[in-house]
């Protein structure tokens, strides 16, 4: 590694990327995915919106009154920008449903996107604005994270929260169209209030990290463009972020040429509402139960195979609360053998912990840590009478090459949660969403959003 002051300039490298940013520049595969991305965001958001977490918010926020340019989702007030973007980023990852990039471990749609729909409702921004920002934002979240691989998030920071900030500034300058200097500056502004600690998962606080992230990023542009100053070498920096925030320094990964789609395109969806690195076991144990069609009586005992860095972040063991459940490798795994619904929102439940058939797969399940795994591959074993063991393998980390495919199943996932929020009206924001994109502002889709409300 180079001397601290001998570093290179990754900071002004992303920022004049993401400046640079046009919409006609874009592959078509990463268009494609950026509706991907707004489509689902909508979807765990309008939920989301009804969670405890949100309502607190909203309510002390909106105690202090502010001038509304913005909506809420899925709520019938509208309020600031920085609010929404604070309120909005929450809810939307409240359900913990929403979308995942290995490159930051962490969650960059809903870092990015609030922020960049509040700034883009209250400036008249189009559409194609708006994705090509978005775009932008998506980039150099993912980009700032590989800076920091692995050290970053293994040192106990939720990436969602931290780089998801810078990511976010980045995007909301762009919508903005500051240039390469001020976006650095503002990049700056949003790494000297990133933070997010992984203690707080399974907790009120790990949504309100995604909410955090587009709040500082907003923030950070706003201020950025009126003045204020940071120091635009803010990542790579003495005392900087990568300094204080990882031991790992990868310059490499941070200033790789590639297309823009180079991140986007392995963008992950989630179809189990519960944490992204669950979901690796929970398919290969969805795929036991249909392959040896063993009751749940049947097994005698369960091994899970998972890499280490799963170990903080999703092995609670004895889950006591629907939102500790989400975090549960034994859990999600006894879900899943037991045919139980994985993907329903209303499943995970404080009941459901106390479930006997659940507790007792739980308790007969062993997680085993193995280095070199991929961060979201998973093996289950399951042991059943007669000695008999059957094995299943599944790697989440590895994106849909179908985008075709990938769509269909979003708008079956957005349908199963936004109807019963909006009934009929549902139809109408799906069809908007998945046709986002042109000269249009996005006052219809946030009306849309609002219809129930």
């Amino acid at each position: 590694m180079s001397a601290a002051g001998e570093r290179p300039a990754v900071t002004r490298w992303l920022a004049g990327r993401a400046a640079a940013v046009r919409l006609e520049d874009l592959p078509e595969r990463a268009v494609t995915v950026a509706r991907h991305c707004i489509l689902d965001w909508f979807a765990v958001t309008l939920p989301g919106a009804a969670e405890p977490a949100v309502r607190i918010l909203a309510e002390d926020l909106l105690a202090d009154g502010a001038r509304p340019v913005a909506s809420l989702v899925g709520l019938p007030q509208r309020t600031s920008a920085l609010n929404a973007a604070l309120v909005n980023g929450t809810a939307s990852h409240a359900l913990d449903f929403d979308d995942v990039n290995m490159a930051i471990l962490g969650h960059p749609t809903v870092a990015v996107l609030p922020g960049l729909l509040a700034l883009a409702e209250e400036r008249g921004a189009s559409q194609d604005e708006v994705l090509a920002a978005f775009v932008a934002g998506y980039d150099v979240a993912c980009r700032t994270g590989a800076l920091m691989s692995p050290g970053h998030y293994g040192h106990g920071f939720h990436a969602t929260s931290t780089v998801g900030s810078v990511g976010a500034a980045a995007a909301c300058a762009r919508l903005m169209g500051l240039d390469a200097e001020t976006t650095a500056t503002a990049c700056g502004i949003a790494a000297t209030r990133a933070s997010g600690l992984k203690s707080m998962f399974g907790t009120m606080c790990k949504p309100l990290h995604a909410g955090m992230a587009a709040q500082n990023g907003l923030m950070a542009a706003r201020l950025a463009a009126r003045g204020f100053t940071s120091r635009p070498d803010a990542l790579e920096c003495a005392q900087g972020l990568a300094a204080t925030q990882s031991a790992d320094f990868n310059p490499q990964e941070a200033m790789l040429e590639a297309p823009l789609d180079h991140h986007i395109a392995n963008n992950l969806f989630k179809y189990h509402a519960a944490c992204y690195l669950t979901h690796g076991a929970i398919e290969a144990a969805k795929g036991l139960r249909e392959k040896t069609a063993a009751s749940s009586n049947a097994i005698r005992s369960i091994e899970i195979r998972v890499p280490p860095v799963a170990d903080r972040v999703c092995n609670i063991a004895r889950p006591e609360t629907g939102l500790e459940a989400k975090f549960s490798l034994r859990l999600t795994a006894a879900m899943a053998l037991a045919g139980r619904d994985t993907a329903g929102i209303a499943t995970y439940t404080d009941e459901l912990t106390r479930d006997p058939e659940l507790v007792r797969l739980r308790d007969m399940a062993t997680i085993v840590f193995v280095d070199g795994y991929p961060e979201a591959k998973a093996e289950v074993s399951i042991t059943t009478e007669g000695e008999r063991r059957f094995t299943a393998t599944h790697d989440a980390g590895v994106a849909d090459a179908d985008l075709a495919r990938q769509g269909r199943k979003l708008e079956r996932k957005f349908d199963a949660l936004v109807e019963p929020v909006l009934g009929a009206a549902a139809r109408n924001l799906r069809d908007a969403l998945a046709a986002f994109g042109g000269g249009a502002g996005i006052s219809d889709v946030m009306r849309l959003a609002g219809a129930a409300a």
